[in-house]
């Protein structure tokens, strides 16, 4: 393995700020915050996961309708492996997504995994993505899951 330079970790740092931005943008609900994470053209496709696939003003649109309708939601983005090449990278992270939505006084709760696929490009503004494709691995989004409060004091 080649060693870094100071722009490498850098550009590595600044990268992975921004695949964790992106996933906080969407648990927050923060659109102007989602619109940072890529460019004005980028193209992003959700389609096997059930999703639409377009420019970006159009799919950020549309997860934000879609979005609006899970209370609770927690993405993580994990295992990055980034491949840097001057103001251009390739990214492939791990996704996992535990999502609810309501079900009477509870939450159903179903997990979403899978790969994100970038394309990113150095801006002005910094890193952002070019190009996202979701590849799910599996779902649980058909068996029913709650969760609820319970008592975990030790037996007596």
């Amino acid at each position: 393995m080649a060693t870094m330079t100071l722009q490498d970790v850098a550009d590595r740092i600044e990268i992975d700020d921004l695949l964790t931005r992106y996933a906080s943008a969407l648990d927050a609900k923060d659109w102007d915050l989602f619109a940072a994470c890529f460019t004005p053209d980028a193209f992003i496709d959700y389609t096997a996961a059930g999703g639409i696939k377009g420019k970006f003003p159009e799919v950020r649109e549309w997860l934000a309708q879609v979005m609006a309708g899970f209370p609770m939601t927690q993405h993580l983005v994990t295992n990055r492996a980034v491949q840097i090449s001057g103001d251009t990278a390739t990214s492939r992270c791990c996704l996992f997504n535990p999502m609810g939505v309501k079900d009477g006084d509870a939450l159903a709760v179903f997990l979403e995994g899978g790969y994100y696929r970038d394309k990113l490009v150095r801006t002005p503004d910094g890193w952002r993505i070019a190009e996202r494709i979701e590849e799910p691995t599996y779902s649980t989004r058909f068996h029913r899951v709650i969760l609820r409060t319970f008592d975990v004091r030790p037996a007596e």
